[in-house]
């Protein structure tokens, strides 16, 4: 049984890498550096475990389920810290890679580091509430984190972009929407869950169906434009197309 509940922790995580690596149509990403990424995923969310418990000791304290513990716990917490480290694995496993020169590319590393730190997470969730846990989580909290993958993959490839072209303002806002996007994303739906009420869970369910539809939508739309989005004059590109 135990053996099950670890693959159901694993197996979703590793199929939303498996599909968004079979979108990568022009240049295929070495597979080591995918490991690699997905390694620092797990760095980033163990990581993550030490930061947010010091900061949870220095922040204020509220009831549970009141709406200042959720937007607390949810954005200065979660979202911020979670993204951050995801980030920083992003950027520490890829920026200079050789095979970042195409706008996908950035896309198939964000999600690799986040489903990496997803997988770790979703492993230490369903060990300890099991097997309940792995279903819901294979739907919502894992896809969350690659979702937000997707979001700062595209914003991380703008800015990677821009600094080729030495275009230093550009390269900052890029930057800053490739955190700014994912957190919001990641603080909204921790806040409808951590408020668990019946409104709030029709309202986290609408989210997560937005963000299924956007993420994929994204993907394809890229994944398609891919041949004439790279980074180098050797690949034909086409100037920053932003409409997610």
């Amino acid at each position: 049984m135990a053996n099950h509940l670890m693959e159901l922790a694993v197996i979703p995580g590793l199929l939303i890498i498996i599909y968004v690596y079979g979108k990568d149509k022009v240049e295929k990403e070495p597979k080591g550096l995918i490991i690699k990424l997905m390694f620092f995923g797990v760095l980033s969310c163990i990581a993550a475990g030490y930061i947010e418990a010091f900061e949870d000791s220095l922040l204020p304290e509220y009831p549970a389920g009141s709406l200042e513990f959720a937007l607390q716990t949810s954005f200065l917490e979660a979202a911020l810290v979670e993204e951050l480290v995801k980030y920083t694995a992003l950027r520490t496993g890829s920026w200079k890679h050789p095979s970042f020169n195409y706008r996908f590319d950035g896309i198939v590393y964000g999600v690799s580091a986040a489903v990496g730190f997803a997988i770790y997470e979703n492993i230490m969730y369903v060990a300890s509430y099991g097997f309940e846990t792995a279903v819901v989580r294979a739907f919502t909290a894992v896809p969350l984190h690659a979702f937000c993958g997707v979001f700062m993959g595209v914003f991380y490839s703008y800015a990677k972009k821009s600094d080729i072209l030495g275009q230093n303002g550009k390269r900052r806002l890029f930057t800053f929407l490739s955190l700014i996007v994912p957190m919001l994303i990641h603080g909204t739906y921790d806040t409808l869950a951590f408020l668990n009420t019946e409104e709030s869970t029709f309202m986290l369910l609408g989210l997560v169906v937005i963000l299924y539809i956007t993420a994929i939508s994204t993907i394809k739309r890229l994944s398609k434009a891919d041949f004439e989005a790279g980074f180098y004059p050797k690949a034909r590109f086409i100037e920053y197309d932003t409409d997610l």
